[in-house]
């Protein structure tokens, strides 16, 4: 089988095309035949070794994907050959087959197509534990949420207004800022053109925002914490821009007793139980049309070193597929 890997940490050259043995399931694992494979930015934190591979080198990236079961390993009983599944999971996932833990993988119901599910399942499920369980968005609360045309701001954006929010977003172009007014935002800035902060304090009427939602990182930090009402809840979920280094915790009470988490998906899906219940709140909102989710890139598997510089030029809305 085909199988992107990487050799060597370093830049999107790093993806090299390889044939590989198909593997055969051990004890509590399926082998699952891709359709659609989900392209995230923690695949190039894994590829430039900003996040180490557990499996050491060569690896194959990716961590999100659906397909169809082909085979099952001993002791696993709630999945068979032929059934549609989907997961967020552990590095492996840019090849046309991979081994997996039956344990990560969700049964896909009918009124979700592959497709979706493979552009949903960490994006969607990292939208559901930021908005539903990091901090609970509740009627009337105001949120920023940066990178609001990105795969997670984009779902984001019709979730939170769904729940009752005034939703802020900050993209880096007009056209982007666009697309997100198109999905659930009440204003969104462009912040290569706009004072960020300026303009929530203006929005908010000098108030500030409940939670602000970061992917950015360094290039947002520590002007996030700005647009903050006092006792606010800032979420640092991804580092686009680099990591936050160097951070002064004294900060947090000068500028109004806030709280900062760092959260990943693993932690909020750890058990079989909270990774069920989370999909099954995410498809929920997908089947009902409350979230529609835009696929706007794809790339064949063999050019996901194209899909990669594209996502960090920051080229790319919504969801981005490789295909194997």
């Amino acid at each position: 089988m085909r199988a992107i890997r990487v050799h060597e940490c370093g830049g999107p050259e790093a993806l090299v095309l390889d044939d590989i043995p198909v593997p055969s399931p051990g004890p509590g694992e399926a082998l699952v035949r891709h359709t659609a494979i989900g392209l995230n930015f923690i695949d190039v934190y894994f590829r430039t070794g900003l996040y180490p591979s557990p499996t050491g080198l060569p690896f194959i990236p990716g961590s999100e994907g659906a397909g169809v079961v082909e085979a099952v390993g001993e002791g696993v009983t709630d999945l068979k050959p032929g059934d549609r599944v989907a997961y967020a999971g552990p590095p492996g996932s840019y090849a046309e087959k991979r081994l997996i833990s039956a344990a990560r993988l969700v049964p896909l119901p009918e009124a979700i197509d592959d497709r979706t599910a493979a552009a949903i399942m960490l994006k969607g499920m990292t939208t559901q534990y930021l908005l539903r369980q990091t901090f609970k968005v509740e009627p009337g609360q105001t949120i920023l949420f940066h990178a609001a045309a990105g795969g997670v701001g984009l779902m984001a954006g019709q979730w939170a207004r769904h729940l009752g929010a005034t939703v802020i977003g900050t993209a880096g172009s007009d056209e982007k800022c666009a697309l997100a007014l198109e999905n659930g935002y009440h204003h969104c800035i462009n912040y290569r053109t706009e004072n960020f902060v300026e303009k929530v304090k203006e929005l908010t009427d000098g108030k500030g925002c409940d939670v602000v939602y970061d992917s950015i990182g360094k290039d947002t930090f520590p002007a996030s914490l700005d647009c903050l009402k006092m006792r606010g809840m800032f979420v640092t979920f991804g580092n686009a821009s680099g990591p936050i280094e160097g951070v002064n915790l004294g900060i947090l009470a000068q500028k109004g007793s806030l709280y900062v988490t760092r959260p990943t998906l693993f932690s909020y899906i750890a058990s079989r139980e909270a990774l069920l219940a989370c999909a099954a709140d995410l498809f929920d909102v997908v089947a009902r049309g409350i979230v529609k989710i835009s696929v706007n890139q794809t790339f064949p598997l063999e050019q996901a070193a194209d899909a990669h510089r594209a996502l960090e030029g920051r080229a790319t809305t919504g969801a981005t597929l490789l295909l194997p």
